[in-house]
């Protein structure tokens, strides 16, 4: 086994692992000795052993004289868990081999020092790119105190959401529909605004069979889903407030919404959040993605609607898109297009995705890009 193959195979551990690790990022670790595996482990869930100690203790003695190939520098400093860097120290590797440095300054570089401090062999910056990328919700978490969120819709080719009577089902085939339920399974909560619970009521779920999974990741209790409601007014048949979804539920109501809607929605086992309202009168999305990080919350999916999705754009609250775009045409003046909100008023002054890529999904197109707020976020993680 080379250092591609076997960093490849530390970074399907780390994916194995997304959205089971929050506030934690999400890490793949393996041992390699004479071109074989002897270990491997990722993240486990708050407040576990990191990757790297479940790999050197799969190793066992075998670790000694042999390389470490970790998704992320390994840290040095005891937070919840003792530094992965005296265990590796420890253990006798010879080499490690590193995808991405840490974001979180208190280990950024340090780590990598810290070894070399102590006669290991370090190599960075292997596959990069992917490295980064599984990493980007905690730099979000840990820079910016708030979740990393990815937009998602579906559209058809002459981007409408809707029909103009208001039917979306369905404008995306089967397949991109497992894409997005596999998408779902990676991140840590699904926000929706009150008016798609109404008009969808969609049940925010994770459904896949062990043959539409992309990683066979542990099972979960999440993601926990968010529902946007400034005067916490809510259908009470709606499937999140059933018992079977309530206890994985979280509505973030405006500071001004009575207290008896409050009880009323606690009635029914869901947790309550309250925030204040921007100008407009509307819940502060950023302050409700900052209570969200507070809750452990690292990467938030926005599956809409329109409304939210336009006040997320004109808050440059949008990390990373990924739209559908299926090859159907309804027309319509009255049909809904994904994102309302203000909006950019002159196109030389609209927002261009960085790191773009596309792809055939069934009959339908999916295209991804991420949408850097700060110049110095295009490459890497921006730290200065």
């Amino acid at each position: 086994m080379d250092d591609l193959e076997a960093m490849r195979l530390a970074l399907a551990n780390a994916h194995a692992v997304e959205g089971r690790t929050a506030p934690r990022p999400s890490v793949g670790a393996v041992v390699v000795r004479d071109g074989e595996v002897v270990g491997q482990g990722a993240t486990s869930p708050p407040y576990g052993p990191h990757a790297e100690v479940h790999a050197l203790q799969a190793a066992g003695t075998a670790a000694h004289g042999a390389d470490l190939y970790v998704s992320l520098e390994p840290c040095c400093v005891a937070i919840h868990t003792p530094p992965c860097t005296d265990a590796i120290i420890a253990a006798g590797i010879r080499r490690v081999v590193i995808g991405a440095v840490d974001p979180n300054p208190q280990v950024h570089e340090k780590g990598i020092a810290q070894l070399r401090a102590a006669g290991v062999e370090v190599v960075t910056d292997l596959i990069s790119d992917e490295a980064r990328e599984i990493v980007l919700p905690f730099y979000s978490y840990i820079r910016r105190n708030r979740p990393y969120v990815t937009a998602k819709w579906a559209m058809t080719l002459d981007g409408k959401l809707a029909t103009s009577t208001g039917d979306a089902y369905w404008i995306s085939g089967e397949q991109s529909r497992i894409w997005v339920h596999n998408l779902r399974d990676r991140v840590d909560a699904i926000m929706i605004g009150a008016g798609t619970a109404h008009a969808d009521n969609p049940q925010l779920t994770v459904r896949l069979s062990d043959e539409t999974r992309d990683y066979q990741r542990a099972p979960r209790s999440g993601p926990l889903r968010v529902i946007l409601s400034t005067h916490g007014q809510l259908y009470e048949n709606l499937h999140v407030l059933q018992p079977a979804l309530a206890a994985g539920t979280c509505v973030i109501v405006g500071e001004h919404c009575p207290l008896e809607r409050i009880q009323r929605l606690q009635s029914y086992g869901v947790a309550v959040l309250t925030v204040a309202l921007n100008e407009q009168g509307q819940i502060d999305l950023i302050l409700a993605l900052q209570v969200l990080a507070q809750q452990g919350i690292m990467h938030v999916l926005l599956e809409g609607g329109a409304k939210l999705l336009g006040n997320a754009f004109d808050a440059s609250l949008i990390d990373h898109v990924a739209a559908f775009i299926a090859p159907k045409l309804v027309g319509g003046a009255a049909a809904p297009s994904p994102i309302q909100g203000q909006g950019i008023a002159r196109m030389r002054e609209a927002l261009s995705l960085q790191c773009l890529r596309s792809r055939q999904i069934g009959e339908d197109i999916l295209i991804e890009g991420d949408l850097p707020h700060d110049p110095q976020e295009v490459d890497g993680y921006g730290i200065l």
